[in-house]
């Protein structure tokens, strides 16, 4: 299983990232290095997170010092709709779980506090995208349609790569029925990945971050790299809406280099 996870301080911000790709750059937020009070301390960038509008502004404001453009954030739905970030006349905060760009500068950015940020390039840095990737948007294709729109924007891409960084780890995710369900189709290795709760009928513990790993996989990434962090283990240092119900939001920021 290959793991991967770097940190360091950008811009002033403590974040995490991944091993260094040709031609892309890209990091996820903590809770630190903002402006805002518990429970949103400190660096919540999520606008619809019960947070002060003017906390908020000022952490999209740091963010932005970081990052060489304005990060397009998006309306994330929990759905598999990918934004072509480089379509002109781009509405503010699009309805999407995903976007890609071939543009150098062009900043993406994926929202989470549990379900998991995805990056996803070619090993010469020509095509980004970054995707949302909760277990609704995992099991409908979110990962799938990413790679898609960004084989179709560059077809001579090759040699996939993909992180997946922080999210709600497989100790710590209990689901029902329902997401076993969402998955069955996926066959016997993505079932695997559900553990039975003992003692506790209809529960299981589902590890998320592998089965984000087996969509890519299939998808065409050969080694997809795990930053292993889990959100709701770690409250000093990432948000966790499973944890904490009323929380603040991390971003995943990524973006092409010039060349």
């Amino acid at each position: 299983m290959e793991r991967s996870c770097v940190e360091k301080e950008i811009g002033g911000l403590p974040v995490v990232t991944g091993a260094d790709w040709p031609g892309v750059r890209y990091f996820c937020t903590t809770r630190a290095g903002g402006v805002g009070a518990a429970p949103h301390d400190t660096l919540n960038l999520g606008l619809r997170a019960d947070d002060k509008p003017e906390a908020v502004a000022e952490n999209r404001r740091r963010v932005r010092a970081a990052v060489p453009g304005e990060p397009l954030y998006l309306r994330q739905v929990h759905g598999a709709d990918v934004v072509d970030a480089d379509a002109p006349a781009q509405p503010v905060e699009p309805p999407a779980d995903a976007s890609v760009t071939i543009r150098p500068g062009r900043v993406l950015a994926i929202m989470v506090a549990d379900c998991l940020p995805v990056v996803v390039s070619d090993e010469r840095g020509s095509v980004l995208g970054v995707a949302h990737a909760g277990w609704r948007g995992l099991a409908g294709g979110v990962l799938e349609n990413t790679l898609r729109v960004m084989q179709a924007k560059q077809p001579s891409a090759r040699g996939w790569r993909a992180w997946v960084g922080p999210g709600i780890g497989p100790t710590a995710f209990e689901v029902g029925e329902d997401v076993l369900q969402a998955f069955a189709s996926d066959g016997p290795e993505a079932l695997a990945l559900f553990t039975p709760r003992p003692g506790v009928a209809g529960k299981w513990l589902a590890d998320l971050p592998a089965l984000a790993r087996l969509r890519l996989r299939r998808a065409g990434v050969a080694q997809p790299a795990l930053s292993g962090l889990c959100t709701v283990g770690d409250a000093g240092r990432f948000f966790s809406y499973r944890r904490d119900r009323v929380t603040g939001r991390m971003a995943l920021l990524a973006w092409l280099e010039a060349s």
